[in-house]
């Protein structure tokens, strides 16, 4: 089975880093295993404290719902047929953009989640993640199914 190593989160939050610079703005980077549990974390000088928690939780809703965020916002509205879910699961599922899963071969096996910004900077920065891990090379990818 496939497991997002830390090497693999460093190479996706440093990915994710340079496209927050980019962007001239300072995010917090959290990368989720298949569980919704901590790899790692970064928070970029100057990124709001709050975000810490939020990219966390944005990560961990990507993994748990198996959808982006950014898809839940039009179902969580109050007509909507999900309005209420951010009440669930003591209030860990965001409902707004910046968390992405991470597939591989057809199954989700981490996520990545970014917060420090308005939502649209959010989302491209967690995309600079995804775009890292589409990309990281299959050939590192062990017998044991781990990401080295």
């Amino acid at each position: 089975m496939l497991k997002i190593t830390l090497e693999v989160a460093k190479v996706l939050i440093n990915a994710a880093e340079l496209r927050a610079r980019e962007l001239g703005i300072a995010e917090v980077i959290a990368i989720v295993d298949d569980g919704g549990n901590f790899v790692a974390s970064h928070r970029m000088d100057h990124a709001w404290l709050a975000s810490i928690d939020i990219a966390h939780n944005k990560a961990w809703t990507a993994v748990a719902l198996k959808m982006p965020t950014a898809s839940l916002a039009p179902l969580a509205v109050p007509s909507g047929e999900l309005y209420g879910i951010n009440t669930t699961n003591h209030g860990r599922v965001v409902v707004f953009g910046g968390g992405i899963p991470l597939s591989f071969e057809g199954r989700i096996v981490g996520a990545v989640g970014a917060s420090g910004s308005k939502v649209a900077n959010d989302i491209e920065v967690a995309k600079a993640a995804v775009r890292a891990f589409e990309t990281y090379p299959k050939a590192r990818i062990g017998s044991s199914m781990s990401l080295l």
